[in-house]
């Protein structure tokens, strides 16, 4: 084997080697030298790309030297594009942490988050900042503002003892800042105001200020402008002073939380985990109470900004840490799950509840062959997104592909774009949008192995409900599920508060309370959540003028008249098309299903009918054309006769064609029809 890569060595090419510069390795005589090692050789390529990064001697014994009682973990929560990310910068660049004017939003790492400008996944960060000439070790959370990614939000206040609340020195208070306040202070965390963009020509500090005392009882807050950096100086004092220090002991038996975890190729699940008790380190033997598996730490750090390696984690502090071997299933990294030494078991954490996905679509590759590299793509994203379910399903009109399950309709499109991103997947047909439904049987029976079935079924696909034979005669009702939705908007124009108002009524909305204070309205609707991933927020959106906020919480199942609507050609029902819908909804969705189908259908050379339809009962129908050949224009003359006879023998063959013919559907008709920009899919445009 030696022998092989000594000959490989001596042939590399100086291009190739050039992609080692700034490793150990500062020539191509060198690397060709330790190529001749293979152990050394792959060793060096590894560091090199899994970009490990050792804490300096000097950084390491500053953070040793600072003690539990000068520690603060906190996080920045607000609505979103209020200014959580830019804000983290100028902290991060303020305590030294980044150089000032480097790249922006350094906590936003993926490619999506700094095209769309949101974000998508909490990040962390730890920060040595000198306060009246003491070292404080700062822990900053910066969360996801969009309602999708709340479970984000949730799990980061688990490592935090305060929070601060930006609020839009221009927009105020919005339906989301409303949502994350009351999620913090249930948590019991610090809150500290700080009203960002003062320096904007609209800006109006003083009404802000008013809302946050007379909404939240929030005074004193921190004027900022996080883009330009005014004021933002005043924030990290007002953190050490009105923040409390983490609770635990470096003394006691080690208690640590698991927080989350994401899927490296180099080192396996990493884990992001708090330190509650005791202390850890290279080489600890540590066990996992809730699966009782047993580790070795191959490695441990803190994120400053980025992986960064030390000799150990104590109480108080929130790090990184992965596993030698590695921990190669992430499932074995369940969040919430507490660890400890071996055989020092301790009281695990509560743990954290799941989030349950509620918006579930079908994904088709547009080309069969790229099937199993799509797999494999999907495969590997869900790995850092557990949130994301993931089933395989087969359709006659698209053939292979996968049922997704989403936190929410902008999950679903951010998945799409990493996907693209960052594996290069290939175009996607993705199905409209359902939501799980709740199918309550009559009398349950028995299924073939003789046990009771269950008196209750949640369905996700169209596919599988029930038909509507069974659907009268064994279903006692089917429930679909309601949120309670948060809407915010001005109190001027005066109109904005009408068309909402009609638009939650037009979308089966139940009015639960309307608001005013200051200059804007708050209103609170029970809404289907059929409904909401239907394009709501665009219409929400659009109707406002863009100054409308939402966000939404789970409110249970109801009983609703719920159907399967199908489309058909040719009285054969195109299964990826079906769709589940409430009754009062089937007629209007049915016609402009038919109408957008045909634009679609090349014609043959015989008659396709396009129906939508509820079992037996048809809603639309629109017609395309057979192609029709002049069989008469041989003719010169003649009887009258001999025209009807060829005309009736065409009209016999096109009869006979009809009842035998299979209608063809090119995939174009299918990826016109599904596309963003018409009736097919609601998902909120790019």
């Amino acid at each position: 084997m030696a022998a092989s890569f000594r000959a490989s060595a001596a042939i590399l090419p100086e291009f190739l080697l050039s992609r080692f510069a700034g490793s150990k390795l500062k020539s191509a005589a060198a690397l060709r030298s330790a190529c001749r090692q293979p152990r050394r050789w792959a060793a060096a390529s590894q560091r090199r790309y899994a970009g490990t990064v050792r804490a300096s001697p000097e950084l390491e014994a500053r953070v040793a030297a600072v003690p539990i009682e000068r520690m603060r973990n906190f996080c920045v929560i607000a609505h979103i594009d209020h200014g959580k990310s830019t804000l983290s910068d100028r902290l991060l660049e303020l305590t030294g942490t980044i150089q000032p004017g480097g790249s922006h939003q350094v906590l936003d790492k993926l490619d999506v988050e700094r095209e769309r400008g949101i974000t998508v996944k909490a990040q962390t960060c730890s920060m040595l900042y000198n306060h009246n000439g003491e070292d404080y070790l700062l822990h900053l959370v910066d969360t996801p503002g969009h309602v999708d990614f709340r479970a984000e939000v949730s799990r980061s206040y688990a490592s935090c003892n305060g929070a601060l609340l930006v609020v839009d020195a221009s927009q105020g208070i919005q339906a989301q800042t409303v949502a994350n306040f009351y999620l913090a202070f249930a948590q019991g965390l610090n809150m500290i105001p700080v009203i960002n963009k003062v320096d904007l020509q609209h800006a109006e500090p003083q009404r802000v200020t008013e809302q946050l005392e007379n909404v939240f009882e929030l005074e004193d807050p921190i004027l900022v402008s996080a883009k330009s950096g005014l004021n933002v100086g005043g924030i990290l004092p007002a953190v050490i002073e009105r923040v409390s220090a983490p609770e635990g002991s470096a003394d006691k038996p080690l208690r640590m939380l698991l927080i989350d975890s994401w899927y490296s190729t180099y080192k396996g699940v990493v884990l992001l985990v708090r330190v509650f008790d005791g202390v850890v380190k290279q080489g600890d033997h540590i066990m996992s109470m809730g699966s009782k598996l047993k580790y070795i730490v191959g490695e441990l750090g803190m994120q400053y900004p980025t992986e960064v390696a030390t000799s150990s984690l104590r109480a108080g502090q929130v790090g990184y840490m992965y596993f030698n071997p590695g921990m190669k299933n992430i499932t074995d990294a369940k969040l919430g799950d507490t660890f400890c030494h071996m055989g020092k078991e301790v009281e695990p954490f509560r743990g954290f509840e799941e989030p349950q996905p509620m918006v579930f679509v079908g994904a088709f590759p547009t080309n069969q062959d790229e099937f199993q590299k799509l797999e494999d793509s999907i495969n590997q994203l869900t790995l850092n997104d557990r949130s994301v379910t993931i089933a395989k399903e087969s359709s006659h009109a698209l053939g292979l592909g996968w049922r997704l399950g989403f936190l929410g309709t902008l999950h679903c499109s951010v998945f799409e774009d990493r996907l693209k991103q960052e594996f290069g997947g290939s175009e996607l047909l993705i199905t409209a949008p359902t939501v799980p439904f709740k199918i309550i049987w009559r009398q349950p029976g028995k299924n073939k192995n003789g046990d009771d079935e269950p008196s209750e079924t949640i369905i996700t696909n169209p596919a599988l409900y029930p038909e509507e034979d069974v659907v009268r005669t064994r279903v006692e009702e089917i429930q679909e599920p309601y949120v309670l939705a948060t809407i915010t908007i001005p109190v001027d124009p005066p109109e904005f508060l009408g068309n909402v108002i009609e638009l939650c009524q037009e979308n089966r909305g139940n009015q639960v309370e309307l608001t005013f204070f200051s200059n804007q309205v708050i209103l609170k609707y029970k809404l289907p959540l059929l409904q909401l991933v239907d394009n709501f927020f665009g219409k929400l959106k659009g109707i406002t003028k863009g100054y409308a906020s939402l966000d939404y919480e789970e409110a249970g199942y109801v009983k609703s008249d719920i159907v399967k609507l199908e489309l058909l050609v040719n009285k054969e029902p195109v299964d990826a098309i079906a769709q589940l819908c409430h009754r009062s909804q089937a007629e209007r969705l049915g016609r402009m299903w038919v109408q957008r189908f045909k634009q679609f259908v090349d014609r043959q050379l015989f008659e396709i009918v396009i129906q939508a339809a509820i079992g037996k009962r048809v809603l639309a129908r629109e017609t395309v054309q057979a192609f029709r050949k002049d069989v008469t224009a041989k003719l010169y003359g003649g009887d009258h006769t001999r025209r009807k006879k060829l005309l009736e023998k065409q009209k016999a063959g096109k009869k006979k064609l009809r009842a035998i013919g299979n209608v063809i559907i090119d995939q174009k008709a299918f990826q016109g029809f599904l596309s963003r920009d018409g009736g097919g899919d609601p998902r909120p445009k790019k």
